[in-house]
């Protein structure tokens, strides 16, 4: 049975605006706290680099990952029970950041704390990745005259693959830690996936 994708849309919407929202509550209570204990507005900021770090870069990714999201949903007629399944999925990879983002904000940075913040940011890219593939040339739910095309599942693959390289960087490899980011922050989250799709296609066709 399928139905509408509006009502799941807006409820997407909806549970990725809380969770943006609750990535600046730990800020916040920064202020009260180092108001109580003597210390001036300057020292709010100098000694919370590493939270106000974690508050940005978390607002990064799931501001890309919405934006992808809603791209996506922009081929889509109408939805299943499957398709539903993995959106909540997907949400709940989202709803997740914030604790993740606290985590690094707290604690020193370690292969652990990398591998933590990065694996839920690779887990969400397969989620992304799955949600791709499941919609394209699946009839009931694409729609004909605006259907997901090829580039775009390579590219959500290609990204998912430097996910899963920052990830094993991170987790594994001594000292990168969330230098692993860089494999994708650098290039504007996005930007290398649509070079090498770029590349492909191009030499595809030549």
């Amino acid at each position: 049975m399928t139905r509408n994708p509006d009502r799941l849309v807006l409820f997407t919407d909806a549970v990725v605006a809380i969770a943006v929202t609750l990535l600046i509550l730990p800020l916040v209570e920064v202020v009260t706290e180092s108001r109580g204990e003597g210390l001036d507005a300057q020292a709010v900021i100098t000694d919370h680099q590493a939270q106000i770090f974690g508050f940005l870069l978390s607002f990064v990714v799931i501001s890309r990952f919405w934006l992808t999201h809603h791209k996506m949903f922009e081929h889509v007629k109408a939805y299943n029970s499957r398709l539903v399944q993995l959106n909540m999925l997907w949400l709940l990879t989202i709803v997740v950041m914030p604790f993740p983002t606290e985590i690094v904000g707290t604690y020193p940075s370690t292969k652990f704390t990398a591998g933590l913040y990065i694996g839920n940011l690779l887990a969400l890219s397969i989620v992304q990745l799955a949600l791709t593939l499941l919609i394209r040339n699946h009839q009931e739910l694409e729609q004909e005259a605006n259907p997901i095309t090829r580039r775009e599942v390579i590219g959500a693959a290609i990204f998912t693959i430097l996910a899963a390289v920052s990830f094993l960087l991170a987790a594994f490899v001594p000292g990168v830690k969330f230098y692993a980011l860089l494999l994708l922050i650098l290039t504007g989250f996005d930007g290398v996936v649509d070079r090498l799709t770029k590349n492909l296609f191009t030499k595809n066709a030549s």
